[in-house]
């Protein structure tokens, strides 16, 4: 008796609408996703950003050049906005995508200071593959899980990080994932993460 009470009110519940849709939950959400303009990991972008999308985040690519960029397994993909021109002020995650290319941005002033932003004004603050070394080279990994292509752990760990070696990794408003098998489960925990309470500033 009390199973079928339980299927009756579920069902009501869900003619209600409730609980309500996480496509509706994510709408006005925005993140930026930050690639190289040669040589990104093509399925580190595509995978997250068709996730996202279809959730209805709006994303915005950025990256050095608007012209076209090129992928690794020859994607190609047009940026939206320059780098220096990104203000994570503006969206509700930050995302560096890998692949060699992301090399290019291991030393760069203007990711770096993008990493620091975005992990001071509490956005979700996310890396794949090579990305992670970003994150590290800008200072913001200190104390904090995550994970990398394998290659980079060693980096992550002499910038403080803890290396856990898992495809994905968050720890509070980090998310790290090690290479493109992990795309589509890195954009999952994404889509968790911004469907959950904005974190307090710390």
């Amino acid at each position: 008796m009390k199973a079928m009470w339980a299927l009756a009110v579920a069902v009501l519940l869900a003619g209600l609408g409730w609980p309500p849709a996480q496509a509706a939950d994510l709408k006005g959400k925005k993140v930026v996703m930050i690639i190289a303009h040669e040589n990104f990991r093509d399925e580190e972008l595509l995978a997250p950003k068709a996730a996202l999308e279809e959730k209805g985040v709006k994303v915005t690519v950025a990256s050095t050049s608007l012209g076209e960029a090129k992928g690794m397994l020859g994607g190609t993909v047009k940026p939206d906005m320059l780098i220096t021109d990104v203000k994570p002020a503006d969206y509700d995650a930050v995302i560096f995508v890998g692949g060699v290319g992301a090399e290019g941005y291991f030393n760069d002033p203007t990711a770096h200071k993008i990493a620091q932003d975005a992990a001071t004004q509490c956005k979700l603050v996310c890396a794949i593959c090579y990305g992670p070394s970003i994150l590290a080279n800008a200072g913001v990994l200190k104390g904090v899980k995550a994970t990398c292509f394998q290659n980079q752990s060693g980096n992550l760990e002499s910038h403080g990080a803890k290396y856990s070696g898992e495809a994905v990794e968050r720890d509070g408003k980090f998310i790290t994932a090690s290479g493109p098998k992990a795309a589509k489960e890195f954009a999952k925990a994404i889509i968790r993460a911004l469907s959950e309470y904005v974190w307090d500033a710390e």
